[in-house]
């Protein structure tokens, strides 16, 4: 029997219609206001040729707009593909193009990307929120039920193939992503959820779920800024706000003797451990900080670290949230024993049920309802998760997941290369940058190969440093050992 839940939107604006739902800029709106923009957008998309089932592209940036849209396509029952607007023309292209997209919708903001787009798929209806403004309303047929096993959204995620794999995410995920979210840090009665993380991330997507679903008002910034984040955390009464270590870093410089309020009670961290030092300065300014392990395919975070543990467990995700279950499987497809290594398998009613259009994939990674993370970790005796290795040599830029695979490949594309391998180097500012080694078979230059690039590659993507050699090392299997290239690295740089 399936299990159905009301409308999230119109269940909360029937509840708690005067509460405070989403803040930009000195703004609030109710949950009656914004029911009511959601049911005019809906209106205004129907009219425009949205049909329940459909994929609809989203390339929104941060703004209370874009929150109406995403719940307007929710309301019509229309399945939103939410594209990263910092990736190139030709990653959205393809993305498009893979989801089967029957509608783009975006803003005049990335008009020069939908130019682009509109070039290569001349048959894909685009939308704009500045012309919707102006179609006429139809009254939208709403989706007053939800099917806890229906397509939300789809999010992709770069596959270490070198092409992305669009995660599906049901309703079901994100409600019981929000439920566990809940269960672990509790909710009280004036929380109140910063989100400066992009709403095309899952951290971003799942605090605007949260808010929903809790009645909690969300306040919302276009971008990070550390100085804004203060200012709004003290004017606002902000209680929780998602991070990465880099963002935490600058706001603690931004503080300098400073503390945040007293009801301020959570950072949220995910991205990757926090360094002791970054910690200690936490602690110092009464700063709780939750680290966290999650991905895309398990809607946010499956695994949180209380604060109180933080320093005792140093490096450690922590345990996983109450409706979730995790596990280590060492070599032999055996269960590790405690401080054994092994692929982290994550299970849950928030984990993904697969990847858009790979059946075989899907089959691969999730076995018996586990998802193999490919991940490598180790739970110690208190059942605490370790993770040693992130997804196959995965670059964590800034809070942004990079795969090498994808950039080798834009790389080796250019006829003077004949080979290219790509590490992460430590970065103050970003926490790792992309390294390229070249192995070249005709001269080219670092400024041609950038030009190349930022063609062909999100900005964050592109290699930040150049290093021409003889050869690329590989194993008999012809995987790069890039565990070589940075023994070369640190053996030129010491």
């Amino acid at each position: 029997m399936k299990q159905a839940m009301p409308n999230w939107l119109k269940k909360r604006a029937f509840l708690t219609p005067n509460r405070p739902a989403v803040s930009f800029e000195g703004r609030t709106i109710t949950f009656a206001e914004l029911y009511q923009s959601v049911f005019n957008m809906a209106g205004k998309l129907a009219a425009s040729g949205l049909k329940r089932k459909q994929f609809a592209g989203v390339l929104l940036r941060n703004h209370p707009d874009s929150a109406v849209m995403l719940l307007a396509l929710q309301l019509l029952g229309v399945r939103a593909v939410i594209l990263n607007n910092r990736l190139s023309a030709e990653e959205l292209i393809w993305q498009l193009e893979d989801s089967q997209a029957a509608f783009l919708i975006s803003e005049e903001l990335f008009a020069e990307k939908r130019e682009r787009i509109g070039r290569m798929l001349p048959e894909l209806p685009q939308l704009t929120k500045e012309r919707l403004s102006e179609v006429n309303f139809v009254e939208p047929d709403e989706c007053t039920e939800i099917d806890m096993d229906e397509i939300c959204t789809i999010m992709y995620t770069s596959g270490t193939t070198g092409h992305p794999k669009g995660v599906i995410q049901t309703y079901g995920n994100h409600w019981w992503s929000a439920t566990g979210s809940v269960l672990n840090l509790g909710l009280h009665e004036n929380d109140c959820w910063l989100c400066t993380v992009p709403l095309f991330h899952i951290s971003g997507y799942s605090i605007l779920m949260k808010s929903i679903i809790y009645g909690m008002k969300m306040v919302l910034h276009e971008k990070f800024d550390p100085g804004k984040t203060v200012q709004d955390i003290e004017s606002e009464h902000v209680t929780i706000m998602s991070v990465v270590s880099t963002t935490l870093t600058r706001i603690l410089e931004h503080l300098q003797g400073d503390k945040l309020p007293d009801y301020f009670r959570c950072m949220l961290l995910g991205g990757g451990p926090a360094s002791l030092p970054l910690l200690e300065e936490c602690v110092a300014k009464d700063i709780p900080v939750y680290q966290t392990y999650g991905m895309t395919e398990t809607s946010s975070q499956i695994v949180t670290l209380a604060p109180e543990d933080s320093i005792r467990k140093l490096g450690s995700a922590g345990k996983t949230l109450f409706p979730s279950q995790l596990k280590v499987i060492a070599e032999g497809n055996r269960e590790a024993a405690v401080h054994e290594a092994g692929e982290i398998v994550v299970k849950g009613p928030n984990v993904t049920t697969g990847y858009l259009n790979r059946e075989e994939t899907s089959k691969q990674d999730i076995r018996d309802g586990w998802l193999h993370t490919g991940d490598i970790g180790y739970v110690d005796e208190e059942g605490f998760l370790f993770v040693l290795d992130r997804r196959s040599d995965l670059i964590i830029s800034g809070g942004e997941n990079i795969y090498p695979a994808e950039i080798e490949g834009v790389l080796t594309s250019h006829p003077s290369i004949m080979d290219a391998g790509i590490i992460g180097r430590k970065d103050e500012k970003w926490g790792e940058v992309p390294a390229a080694f070249i192995v070249q078979k005709s001269p080219v230059t670092e400024s041609e190969l950038l030009e190349y690039c930022s063609q062909r590659l999100a900005k964050y993507k592109i290699p930040k440093y150049f290093y021409f050699i003889d050869e690329i090392p590989r194993n008999a299997s012809k995987k790069i050992l890039r565990r070589e290239l940075r023994t070369w690295f640190s053996s030129k740089n010491k």
